[in-house]
């Protein structure tokens, strides 16, 4: 029996979604018709495509060699789609971006309110998420990271360089001692990431600074920083994120200042799609001229 292209579909579902009932939610399917589907499809090919338990579905080792062709295909139909409807000077559709949360609240949506402007019929979706976005999963089409990912079929590019300084509030600074110098932060209260919930390195600041308890911590930035505002405390606050907190004050910003880099991570099928290629283009540098202007105005 020859397989189906929609069974083929609703088998990048389930992958993707690891259950029956996600896979339904996302395709408009009952659970039992998307088993019926997976079923079909393993008699064409003769082969299991899933190993089921109590956790979900996971792909077994043809599973994992039929993904790739599937995704292929999938790709493959996407692009004839594009080629079929012809160029168009502005572009349309849903994209959806996953970013970490300091480039989800502060940059993104200035950046995309501009790029929607610009494209009236593109739906642009930002999903925040505290840890690293699933490209795989299809949870976005593309994702900003803080490090490169090193494995996986992916296109990574550097979208700029950011600092991040630490911070207290305009009143804790004029109510406590003076900092003058590191050792002063002693003993001092501390505002950050729960620490684990890191999901990078990258994002680990107070360990540069050696601090040994967070007695606030969140692991969303936005919440950390209106902790250091209202709560008093020291924390670390990407320089772009500051026009938008005005109480705070970089401290000695000389003696401490760190540097890390945003990357847009994406799907290496995609770099075929004029679409996508535009998208990140424009994403890529409005990201810059805003980081480059947020920067500018601390």
């Amino acid at each position: 029996m020859e397989p189906h292209w929609d069974d083929m579909k609703i088998f990048l579902a389930v992958a993707r979604e690891e259950s029956l009932s996600g896979a339904g939610r996302i395709l408009k399917l009952d659970p039992a018709t998307v088993g019926r589907r997976i079923a079909r499809l393993e008699t064409s090919f003769d082969a299991p495509l899933f190993l089921k338990s109590p956790q979900g579905y996971s792909l077994t080792t043809a599973g994992e060699r039929l993904l790739s062709h599937g995704e292929q295909a999938e790709e493959a139909m996407r692009a004839a789609a594009e080629a079929l409807a012809g160029p168009k000077d502005t572009l349309e559709g849903q994209i959806r971006i996953g970013a970490p949360d300091g480039c989800a609240n502060y940059l993104l949506p200035h950046v995309c309110a501009r790029i929607s402007e610009q494209n009236p019929d593109l739906d642009i979706q930002i999903v925040s998420l505290p840890r690293v976005v699933n490209l795989s999963r299809r949870e976005a089409d593309m994702a900003i990271t803080v490090s490169p990912p090193s494995a996986g079929r992916l296109l990574v590019q550097k979208i700029t360089d950011y600092k991040l300084n630490l911070v207290a509030s305009r009143r804790l600074l004029a109510t406590e001692d003076p900092i003058e110098t590191l050792d002063d932060l002693k003993g001092r209260r501390f505002v950050g990431y729960i620490p684990d919930m890191i999901f990078d390195a990258e994002l680990d600041y107070l360990n540069e600074l050696g601090v040994e308890r967070v007695q606030l911590a969140s692991n969303s930035v936005s919440v950390q920083l209106k902790m250091v505002v209202q709560l008093g405390g020291f924390g670390i606050a990407h320089t772009f994120a500051m026009p938008s907190h005005r109480p705070l004050r970089k401290v000695l910003p000389e003696e401490f200042e760190l540097t890390r880099s945003f990357y847009l991570v994406r799907h290496q099928s995609d770099q075929r799609s004029e679409r996508m290629n535009r998208f990140a283009e424009l994403l890529v540098s409005n990201l810059r001229d805003e980081v480059a202007t947020l920067e500018a105005a601390t």
